[in-house]
C-alpha cells in the first residue's frame, strides 16, 4: 500500500497523514452528533437502557458503513469537477481539504454543544461548495466550472425534499395506527407515554411486540445512517487521497486486468452503441471527432483534454487508445492516469445524458446503465484500510456525546411525552427512507429526516410542537449551509495566502 504514496516528499506526506486524521475526527463527531436519531426514541421511550442503546447504535452504524457501498461516496467526490481535483499542486490540495474539515468540525461542534439537532450532511456539503466557490474566485475562473452544477442541484433536492417526506410519511403512519389500531385495550397501549403506561399498568418498559418493533427499527435507523453518513466520510477521505496524492489514487491501482478488460470492452460497446444509433443522438453527443485521437496512446504523453458533449467520440477514442494492451495502471504514468480518469469521467457523462433520454427504450437504459457502471468501476473505488477506518471512527464516535441532542429529540420537540407509537413511526420513516437514499445514491441528512418525522407525529397525534425548540432547529437547518460556505471559504482564502 505504501508505493502508492510514492512521489510525496516528507512534509507533504506528514501533512496528508494529518489531513486523514481530521476526517476520521470529523467522521467520529458525526456518529455522536447524530447517534441521537437512532437512539433518541428507544431511550425515551424505555424500550432499551441508554448504555445498551448506544452500543448497539455504534455496532449497527460500523456495520452500515461496511455495507453500504459506495455510491454516496462519490456523490460528495464528484462535488468537486475532476478538472479541478487534479489540477491543484499537493499544497493547494491539501489547503482545500484542511479548510473543508475545519469548517466542518467547527460548525458540528458547535451545534453539538448547544444540543441542536443540525446536519453533518449539509455542513460538509457547504463546506465542498465553499472551497470550490473561493477557487473560482481566487483563480479568475467561472463559477460554473468550479463546481458540478448538475450534482449540486440533485444533492440539494434530495437534502430539501426528505425532511417533507420524513414529516408527511411518519404523520401519515401515526394517523393510520390512531385510526386503524385502537379498537380495544392492548391495542391502544401503544398510544401510551412510558408515564401513562406506568400509571395505567405499572410497568415502566413498552408492552413486547411493541418493544421488539422499536429496537429493530432503532437498529435499522443506525445501519441506514453508517451507509449513507459513513459514505460521506469514505468520498472525503477519496477527495483528500485525489487531491493530495494522485498518482496513487486517481484510479484504482489494485485493478486486475479483469477489472481493465471490462472497462474497454464497455468502451467499445459504447462506440457500437453511438455508431448504430446516429439520428436520435445528435443533441447529446456530436458523433463526428473534432480532433484526431493519437494512434497509440501507451506511447505518448496525453495532451490536456476538457470534456464536454462535441468530444464524446473523441473522449472514446483516447480512451479506447489508452486501454489497449494495458494489464495494470501502474503502466501508465502519473500523468496518463489523471487523463484516463478525466475519459472515463467524460465518456460515463454522456452515458449518463443517453441514458436519461425519453426516446431511449427501457432495454436500451439497462445496457447503458451497465455500461455506467463497467466504465466507473476502477474509479469511483476505496480501498478497504478506508472503509474500515471510516466505521471504527464512526462506530467509536457513536457511543459518547450523545446525551445533549438526544434530549433535544426525545424531551423538547414536542409539548408531550413521546408514544410508543410515535418513536415507532418516526423511526421506521427515518430507517426506510434514509435506506433508499443510499441505495440511490444521494446523500441526505439522517438529522433532518428523523426530526422532522417526530414532529410530523406530535403534530398530527394533536400534542403540538414546542415552538422555541422548532425556531432554535430551522434556524441551525438555515444558517448550517451559508456559514458552512464562508467558513471553509475565509479558512481556504487564508491558507492560500500562507502558503
Amino acid at each position: 500500500m505504501l508505493h502508492l504514496f510514492a512521489g510525496l516528499d516528507f512534509h507533504t506526506g506528514l501533512l496528508l497523514i494529518l489531513a486523514l486524521l481530521f476526517v476520521l475526527f470529523y467522521e467520529a463527531i458525526n456518529g455522536f452528533h447524530d447517534t441521537a436519531n437512532a437512539v433518541a426514541t428507544v431511550i425515551y421511550t424505555r424500550a432499551m437502557r441508554s448504555q445498551l442503546a448506544v452500543v448497539m447504535a455504534g455496532v449497527f452504524n460500523f456495520f452500515g458503513v461496511m455495507l453500504g457501498g459506495l455510491s454516496v461516496a462519490y456523490a460528495i467526490v464528484h462535488l468537486l469537477p475532476t478538472d479541478l481535483l487534479l489540477n491543484v499542486g499537493s499544497a493547494h490540495g491539501l489547503a482545500m481539504v484542511f479548510s473543508m474539515l475545519l469548517a466542518a468540525i467547527i460548525w458540528n461542534l458547535g451545534t453539538w454543544y448547544f444540543g441542536l439537532p443540525a446536519s453533518s450532511s449539509h455542513t460538509l456539503i457547504g463546506a465542498i461548495i465553499g472551497v470550490g466557490l473561493t477557487n473560482a474566485l481566487m483563480t479568475h475562473s467561472s463559477i460554473i466550472d468550479a463546481l458540478n452544477i448538475p450534482k449540486m442541484i440533485s444533492i440539494f433536492l434530495s437534502l430539501i425534499i426528505s425532511p417533507l417526506v420524513g414529516m408527511i410519511v411518519a404523520g401519515s403512519m401515526i394517523f393510520l395506527l390512531r385510526r386503524y389500531w385502537s379498537g380495544n385495550k392492548k391495542r391502544q397501549r401503544i398510544h401510551l407515554t412510558p408515564a401513562e403506561r406506568e400509571k395505567q399498568d405499572g410497568k415502566k418498559k413498552p408492552p413486547f411486540w411493541t418493544r421488539i418493533a422499536l429496537i429493530l427499527s432503532a437498529i435499522g435507523v443506525s445501519f441506514s445512517h453508517g451507509a449513507n453518513d459513513g459514505q460521506k466520510g469514505i468520498g472525503l477521505i477519496m477527495l483528500v487521497l485525489i487531491g493530495v496524492a494522485p498518482a496513487g489514487f486517481v484510479l484504482n491501482m489494485n485493478a486486475t486486468g479483469y477489472d481493465i478488460t471490462r472497462t474497454r470492452d464497455a468502451v467499445t460497446h459504447l462506440q457500437q452503441y453511438y455508431q448504430q444509433h446516429t439520428d436520435t443522438l445528435q443533441h447529446v453527443v456530436a458523433l463526428t471527432p473534432l480532433v484526431p485521437a493519437p494512434t497509440d496512446s501507451s506511447t505518448q504523453t496525453p495532451v490536456e483534454f476538457h470534456c464536454n458533449d462535441s468530444l464524446a467520440l473523441e473522449a472514446l477514442s483516447r480512451t479506447q487508445g489508452m486501454l489497449n494492451n494495458l494489464q495494470s495502471y501502474s503502466e501508465l504514468a502519473p500523468e496518463q492516469r489523471s487523463q484516463m480518469r478525466r475519459l472515463l469521467m467524460c465518456v460515463s457523462d454522456t452515458v449518463d445524458k443517453t441514458a436519461k433520454l425519453s426516446e431511449t427504450s427501457a432495454a436500451d437504459k439497462r445496457f447503458l446503465n451497465d455500461l455506467h457502471g463497467d466504465l466507473l468501476q476502477t474509479v469511483e473505488y476505496a480501498p478497504i484500510w478506508i472503509i474500515v477506518a471510516v466505521a471504527l471512527a464512526l462506530a467509536l464516535g457513536t457511543m459518547i456525546g450523545w446525551k445533549r441532542v438526544a434530549t433535544t429529540i426525545g424531551e423538547k420537540i414536542g409539548k408531550k411525552g413521546m408514544t410508543y407509537a410515535q418513536g415507532l413511526s418516526a423511526q421506521v420513516t427515518a430507517a426506510v427512507s434514509i435506506g433508499v437514499a443510499s441505495y440511490t445514491g444521494m446523500p441526505v441528512s439522517t438529522t433532518h429526516v428523523l426530526s422532522s418525522a417526530v414532529a410530523g407525529t406530535m403534530i398530527v397525534d394533536g400534542g403540538g410542537v414546542q415552538s422555541k425548540t422548532i425556531k432554535n432547529i430551522a434556524l441551525a437547518w438555515l444558517l448550517t449551509l451559508p456559514v458552512s460556505i464562508l467558513l471553509s471559504g475565509v479558512l481556504y482564502w487564508l491558507a492560500l495566502k500562507l502558503i
